[in-house]
């Protein structure tokens, strides 16, 4: 089976070279290789590899690999080892020549030598290789590979190869001198180039809508498709920036959805809940350096591990602070936002002496690294992963409210305090369980959060004000509202920053943030009850 395929390749280049009009000879093609002008060697690689002789594949690799000299008197010679074979023979020979010096490499001619071995893999057993070959040839749409494309069109029978061969004939067809009698396979080009779209498709339609040598009707379908593919690469870039804000907002849903409990339940304003977010992503690297030293076996397996590990120590951590300092400050809430904010202070600096200043690498495992095409879209599997997982916190969070008895309470206390307490709720004791709850989910927030950025003692400052925006905006106390803020403003700023930069968006969702409050000061879920109505 090889053997026939191997014939059938020959048998391709045979046509390619009947066909092809090269410029030099296989003769001359070898006398370019040894000529030493980068321009000369990169078109004799191109006349080479369509050229049919037997010697092209071992002459493009020695090239490739450094190995190929030519002599003074035009001789070429490969070098195996330590000794030296003639190029055009395959010979051995006893001495080479003195003088030799190796053929050059530049860009052009490392293009060239991509052509070339792409038309060579055409042909080849090896799936992958067939389609990379494919994808090359319509990114370099070399007018000499048509007659390649042409052979190899008719002998694929893969449906994805066969699609990939067809755009790079079309780009090959259009990237051709104008002829009088392909005006219908150039206008049938352009149609194909424009259902692709892409930024490749984009340029070659734009050289040939801008050419003055084209026929009219050509350079007119050349410059509407132009304009589509330039509408639906817009499209297609808004809809990246809302995915990008998708999983901001996401990040912004689990650091915010502990701080809604918090203040909503207690009215605290914790200006330490951004360095608990903080300790979650150090717990996280903390938890992946002991799974390395004890079960390496378990690494792809860690970031699951740290889950569990980082809500119990931030919400145990959230106890401790609720019992010895924030329940002494009930009803104050300036001196409660002064001690929170010296707390905050205090947390980085222990964590910038424990760890040091700079910023920890928390290695992503290899199930979360990659992504994939969704249309004109490139789907990062973190960032995806970190939006289903703050749906699911979320979800998790319904259940404990709407189905537990602590959940209970916690409704309860944040629609009336009073009158809970007077039922026999031991608000207290609620109040601590909901802040160990919230600081918990801030753990939760920090392993997310280590996946995207940099793990450093100043971690949490970044997104202690934005989630404060959430809760405000989103309405205190209501986690529907929270979602719905959260993701309002990841978008909102994702999709803004290509328009009027990062820091101009920043500013303009405040700016819209401030006016809404304005008019709806309890936000856009404002939670009912009869002492918040009071």
């Amino acid at each position: 089976m090889r053997s026939f395929l191997r014939l059938c390749f020959v048998a391709a280049l045979c046509v390619g070279a009947a066909f092809a009009t090269p410029r030099l000879a296989r003769a001359d093609a070898f006398a370019g290789l040894a000529s030493g002008q980068f321009d000369t060697v990169a078109q004799a690689v191109t006349d080479l590899a369509v050229s049919g002789s037997a010697q092209a594949d071992t002459v493009l690799r020695a090239l490739e690999h450094r190995q190929l000299f030519f002599a003074p008197d035009g001789g070429l010679f490969m070098r195996e080892n330590t000794a030296y074979v003639d190029a055009r023979t395959g010979q051995p020979v006893a001495a080479p020549p003195e003088g030799l010096t190796p053929v050059r490499l530049n860009n052009r001619v490392r293009k060239a030598l991509a052509g070339a071995r792409a038309g060579m893999d055409l042909f080849s057993t090896d799936r992958a290789a067939r389609l990379g070959a494919a994808t090359t040839l319509y990114e370099r749409h070399d007018p000499a590979a048509l007659p390649l494309l042409e052979h190899a069109l008719s002998a694929e029978k893969d449906t994805a190869i066969r699609k990939e061969l067809a755009l790079a004939h079309a780009a090959t067809i259009l990237a051709q001198p104008p002829v009088a009698d392909q005006l219908a396979a150039r206008m049938q080009a352009v149609a194909a180039l424009r259902a692709t779209g892409g930024l490749e498709a984009r340029g070659l339609l734009a050289s040939v809508g801008a050419a003055e040598a084209e026929d009219p009707q050509l350079r007119k379908a050349a410059q509407e498709a132009v304009s589509s593919i330039d509408w639906r690469l817009r499209a297609w870039s808004i809809g990246q920036n809302a995915f990008y804000g998708l999983s901001f907002g996401s990040v912004l849903l689990l650091a915010a959805t502990g701080l809604a409990i918090t203040f909503g339940v207690m009215g605290v304003i914790n200006m330490a809940h951004g360095e608990l977010v903080m300790i979650g992503a150090y717990v996280t690297w903390l938890v992946q350096q002991g799974v390395r030293a004890v079960a390496p076996s378990l690494e792809p397996v860690a970031l699951l591990l740290a889950i569990p590990v980082a809500f119990c120590v931030c919400g145990g951590l959230g106890v401790l602070i609720e019992r010895g300092l924030i329940r002494f400050l009930y009803g104050r809430p300036l001196e409660t936002l002064l001690a929170t904010w010296g707390l905050s202070l205090i947390m980085q600096q222990a964590v910038r002496s424990v760890f040091g200043p700079t910023n920890i690498a928390v290695t992503t495992p290899g199930w979360l690294t990659g992504s994939f095409a969704l249309g004109g879209m490139e789907i990062t599997l973190n960032r995806l992963a970190i939006l289903i997982f703050a749906f699911l916190v979320l979800g998790a969070l319904m259940c404990v409210l709407r189905r537990t008895p602590l959940g209970l309470q916690m409704r309860a206390v944040t629609q009336n305090r009073r009158m809970a307490a007077l039922m026999g709720i031991r608000t207290p004791r609620v109040d601590a369980l909901a802040f160990g709850l919230g600081a918990g989910l801030a753990g939760l927030a920090g392993v997310a959060v280590s996946q995207i950025d940099n793990v450093s003692p100043n971690l949490g400052q970044t997104y202690i004000i934005d989630s404060f925006m959430v809760v405000v905006f989103g309405g205190v106390g209501n986690l529907w509202g929270t979602l719905a803020a959260a993701m309002t403003l990841g978008m909102g700023g994702k999709v803004l920053e290509p328009v009027i930069g990062a820091v101009s968006a920043k500013i303009a969702i405040l700016v819209l943030v401030i006016l809404y409050i304005q008019r709806n000061p309890r936000g856009m879920f404002p939670v009912r009850g009869r002492g918040v109505e009071s």
